[in-house]
């Protein structure tokens, strides 16, 4: 077996490989069945020249495909400027959106860095087997993984490689191949002997919470559902420190997410988190707990409905019912029976989401209905009208570039405000009602629900004008037919004049 780390790419080639070639494969739709099918593994890029993202990503991506082309690892990418279509088929919502493809099979989300480095190591390492063969030899050497790129490395112990549960612990590897995890088997009996297990087992090992935990018995009846609970659960600590790296893990989590705020200077930061740490055991089957630098994210602690910085704080929120918020008194002192108390009664539902609305706004000036969360069962669910609506905040780039297409939209349909209105929300400042069944996965979230219907239809494609009118006429309710301005003949308004002024 051969083990691969992110330190082992040669960084003087990673210099060198820079050239006026480009070792990116250009896709389109016709040739992306040719390109894409016949290779073990290729790594796709959905991207756009407008993207800004994708136009400081590109020359990393550049510099990675010259060194992966070297390990037979190609790297392509899509237009989706010029393949709208082909894109949105591929669920590309946002640029970059990266893919990988193993002979054309269903793609998995890239889950790794977006510098040339990384790259290159998380491909190399894709192109590992899933299952690596672990012998006495490099028993110490797989585990110890666990302490350097890997947050879980899993090992099955079994007598043969065809024993159970070897192929359901080698389908959920290959399922798992998002840099998180590490599997391995063997068959070895010094390493089996060096684990201390009796066949079948499987073991995960990790360096923090509990380093060594064995997959409940009988491990032969173990299915890819329960295997793949128990691995992820494991790759989650009790209590983590809320950073951007591991911010995705948490907000795709069906479970509710716990923040403690704290100042990092309060000498009693540990002694805190240690205290909480009985009470994310408790919960961890329905919770998990981070832990915040409250001073650094100050203004994501006031998004979370915490109105002073003042640390330490807690809050609960609840991604999976209109991101929810809970927070606890600030005037509360946060103790363990505090937040043991808070979380029950959350579970039991005996406790409100804080509400949050913006006030209404004295004037609509703007060429887009600017919503407040107060008014949204009125307006969106106003059955006579086609609504377009726009769910942003102030500090999304995306948002913000497509901002001159959305007032077009608005600008577009002005004389059609009784039967559709364009309206946007921000929603830092307000919170959707229980009403409403939307889920926001990130920004901005574009919905349209037609006349007649309290049905939310997704938004997912291009953010152009053409593409906003495009979407509405093909889902709308109502005719949204904009009527001819009839032409001025030159002369009628003096004439008309004149006889207004013999009237009087």
């Amino acid at each position: 077996m051969h083990l691969r780390s992110p330190g082992a790419v040669i960084a003087l080639a990673f210099v060198a490989a820079a050239s006026a070639a480009s070792d990116v494969i250009n896709l389109t739709a016709l040739s992306f069945e040719t390109v894409v099918a016949p290779e073990p593994l290729i790594l796709v890029r959905f991207c756009t020249p407008w993207s800004g993202h994708c136009k400081v990503m590109t020359p990393h991506y550049e510099r990675a495909a010259t060194l992966l082309k070297a390990e037979n690892i190609k790297l392509a990418e899509v237009d989706c400027s010029e393949e709208a279509d082909f894109c949105t088929a591929h669920e590309a919502q946002g640029f970059p959106t990266l893919k990988i493809f193993r002979h054309g099979s269903q793609a998995s989300k890239y889950m790794g860095p977006r510098q040339g480095d990384g790259i290159v190591s998380y491909m190399l390492d894709q192109a590992l087997p899933a299952v690596a063969e672990v012998t006495a030899a490099n028993h110490e050497q797989f585990q110890q993984q666990a302490a350097n790129d890997k947050r879980v490395v899993a090992i099955a112990y079994l007598t043969s490689a065809t024993e159970a549960p070897a192929d359901v612990f080698s389908a959920l590897a290959k399922k798992l191949r998002d840099g998180s995890y590490l599997f391995g088997l063997s068959t070895d009996n010094d390493a089996i002997a060096a684990a201390g297990v009796t066949p079948p087992a499987i073991v995960a090992y990790r360096t923090f919470d509990d380093p060594k935990t064995q997959y409940p018995l009988p491990v032969s009846g173990a299915t890819v559902p329960k295997l793949e609970e128990w691995i992820t659960d494991l790759a989650v600590p009790l209590i983590d420190e809320l950073r951007a790296e591991n911010y995705h893990r948490y907000v795709t989590s069906a479970k509710y997410l716990a923040h403690l705020f704290l100042d990092p200077a309060d000498a009693t930061k540990d002694a805190r988190i240690a205290a909480l740490r009985p009470i994310a055991r408790k919960y961890k089957a329905k919770m998990n707990f981070v832990w915040v630098d409250g001073v650094e994210f100050r203004d994501y602690a006031r998004a979370l409905y915490l109105k002073d910085a003042k640390w330490p704080a807690f809050v609960v929120q609840d991604f999976g019912h209109q991101q929810r918020k809970y927070p606890l008194d600030q005037s509360v002192d946060v103790t363990p029976e505090a937040v043991d108390d808070w979380v029950r009664r959350l579970l039991e539902g005996t406790l409100d989401p804080a509400p949050k609305s913006a006030p209404i706004p004295a004037t609509q000036d703007g060429p887009v209905f600017t919503l407040v969360g107060q008014q949204f069962d009125e307006i969106v669910f106003d059955d006579s009208k086609d609504v377009f609506l726009e769910l942003y905040t102030t500090w999304c780039g995306h948002c913000e570039r497509m901002k001159a297409a959305w007032d077009s939209l608005g600008e577009k349909y002005a004389p059609l405000k009784d039967k559709i209105t364009i309206a946007k929300m921000e929603m830092q400042e307000n919170d959707l009602p229980a009403s409403a069944p939307l889920r926001i996965k990130g920004f901005p979230t574009i919905k349209f629900k037609p006349a007649g219907t309290k049905t939310f239809i997704d938004y997912n494609r291009l953010r152009t004008l053409n593409d906003f009118v495009a979407f509405a006429e093909e889902h709308a309710g109502n005719s949204l037919e904009i009527p001819e301005v009839q032409p001025v003949v030159p002369g009628e308004a003096e004439v008309a004049q004149a006889a207004l002024g013999e009237a009087r």
